[in-house]
């Protein structure tokens, strides 16, 4: 099945929710106008369609290969596509002009890189946590690496990974043990295994910038004795560096992404150089975590939208129960219906979320908070939902969906690790609760709620959070996830309904009422979700 890029419901969402106007008056952004964004997303559209989906499935089948000396070659047509996307300009399109970027808006951003992870998740990958690396190197690098290090991660040319996790540490860092040595020169000798490492290895590009989170010999114990280091893979003068990936993953999904674990220091130690100050790396590493975590339920809502398509288009075919296809059977509607309310209410709440991003780097603090609140409600909620969605496309087809052949299993499996990594959804949820919300005593989220108090819910969502205030560490924690949820359902419902509003904007009838249709649905059968979520918490 052909995938259609969600560009009408990104526009619309741009044109008349957001509106055009807010992301003019952003700094150097007043010549933006409808015209480019339509030939932008117009032209993103046509790779993603045309390009990165065919190879969805086939590198699927294919996977990577890692060989004797650690090299790891792609699926067929990876390079080919890959080299289509740098040579397009694409991997520049959120960054800055002083070191190649486009200079547009991440609202704009989200909505390219929703139709990458769309077409084809495995290959998305790859610009998403490069994207990390350039947020990381360009908050806290020196002006050095910056000028040394963004101008090719920015093009393409470089790609940038996160290497966090090791062994005995998931998502504990505090348990990292990966050292770094100072030497002579003024660099560092890194030793130690990272594992889990998205595109640590591969054929698709000229160099690898390694961002490794260890050790120095005074460091402290626990957090914050943890250090940032940028280990390429070629140093400057063309030598391989002391790095190598000595095994990639077999998954359940994604399966042309190769997550390798990587080993630092096999022969004397890599030579690092240390981003920022000692001992803070940390704090500089959730630069990157926090960029991605928004980024992974842009993923979620992009999966939900190529299960939602496969599904709808299979329905429309399938005849069965008296020569009549199954979209016309009533459950099989209601399934369809609740996989389009999840994927459009997280497409929303995503592009909404983006858009603060955007406004809080021009210093604006309550933007800056509502972007650090809804971060991890835009992770789990939308990733939650992408499972859910997949999961309703399987059952769409009957046995068919569990039968490869027809496609509808993969993004199951493909979705299934996103309320896994960048941050467990229970992390998410930990997050939000005792980071977001009990650290400030609740001002940013009773900010958020006033800005939103005509809207049906937000009241079990203000006493959740009053209730949630005065209960202990552990019960707040057992709960956590709970309100969570019921903070998504909330927000989705709010999104939608903000649509509503602006409806009657749309030129095209038939969108008209589609929107209207699935706002309708939402709110009567899955807003309903909340009160459970609600009993929960107050339970």
């Amino acid at each position: 099945m052909t995938y259609t890029p969600p560009i009408d419901d990104q526009k619309f969402i741009i044109n008349h929710v957001i509106g055009l106007e807010s992301l003019q008056s952003l700094p150097n952004q007043s010549e933006l106008d409808g015209d480019l964004i339509d030939a932008v997303l117009e032209e993103a559209g046509k790779l993603a369609r045309d390009v990165l989906a065919p190879l969805n499935k086939t590198g699927d089948t294919e996977g990577t290969t890692r060989k004797d000396d650690g090299s790891v070659t792609t699926a067929k047509g990876w390079k080919e596509a890959y080299n289509a996307y740098r040579d397009g300009g694409w991997n520049a399109v959120p960054f800055d002009p002083e070191h190649g970027g486009q200079g547009l808006p991440w609202t704009i951003a989200f909505c390219v890189q929703e139709m990458w992870q769309g077409a084809n998740m495995s290959f998305g990958l790859c610009p998403l946590l490069n994207q990390g690396a350039v947020e990381a190197i360009e908050a806290h690098g020196s002006q050095a690496q910056k000028d040394y290090y963004l101008s090719n991660l920015i093009s393409g040319v470089w790609t940038g990974t996160m290497n966090l996790t090791e062994p005995q540490a998931g998502s504990d860092l505090a348990a990292v043990k990966t050292k770094a040595i100072p030497a002579d020169d003024g660099t560092y000798r890194i030793s130690g295994q990272k594992i889990y490492i998205t595109y640590g290895e591969h054929d698709l590009a000229e160099n690898i910038i390694h961002l490794v989170l260890a050790r120095l010999p005074d460091a402290p114990e626990g957090v914050k004795g943890i250090s940032l280091f940028i280990v390429p893979k070629f140093l400057e003068d063309g030598t391989r560096n002391d790095v190598i990936c000595t095994g990639i993953e077999h998954k359940l999904g994604i399966h042309a992404s190769p997550t390798c674990t990587m080993q630092f220091g096999d022969d004397g130690g890599a030579v690092g150089y240390l981003v920022g100050e000692a001992h803070q790396g940390l704090k500089y590493m959730f630069t990157m975590m926090n960029n991605a975590r928004l980024s992974v339920g842009l993923q979620g809502v992009a999966i939900s939208e190529r299960a939602l398509q496969h599904a709808t288009a299979y329905a429309a075919e399938r005849v069965q129960g008296g020569g009549t296809t199954i979209d016309n059977h009533p459950d099989v509607i209601r399934m369809l219906k609740t996989m389009e309310a999840l994927t459009q209410a997280g497409r929303a709440m995503t592009l909404q979320a983006a858009n603060y991003l955007d406004i809080a780097r021009t210093g604006d603090a309550m933007m800056e908070g509502f972007v650090n609140l809804l971060t991890p409600v835009v992770k789990s909620w939308c990733t939650d939902n992408a499972v859910e969605v997949a999961s309703l496309g399987v059952q769409v087809h009957g046995g068919m969906g569990f039968v490869e052949e027809t496609g509808a299993a993969q993004y199951y499996r493909d979705a299934r690790i996103l309320p896994i990594y960048e941050g467990t959804n229970g992390i998410q949820a930990m997050d939000l609760v005792f980071r977001k919300i009990l650290r400030d005593e609740g001002h940013t989220l009773n900010i958020w709620i006033e800005a939103h108090e005509v809207y049906e819910g937000i009241n079990l969502l203000k006493q959740a959070a009053r209730h949630l205030a005065n209960l202990d560490q552990e019960q707040a924690a057992y709960v956590a996830t709970p309100f969570l949820n019921l903070f998504g359902v909330i927000a989705g419902h709010i999104a939608l309904q903000k649509q509503m509003e602006v409806i009657e904007k749309s030129e095209n009838p038939d969108f008209i009422e589609r929107k209207k249709d699935i706002a309708d649905f939402y709110k009567k059968n899955i807003l309903p979700r909340a009160r459970a979520f609600y009993a929960i918490v107050m339970g």
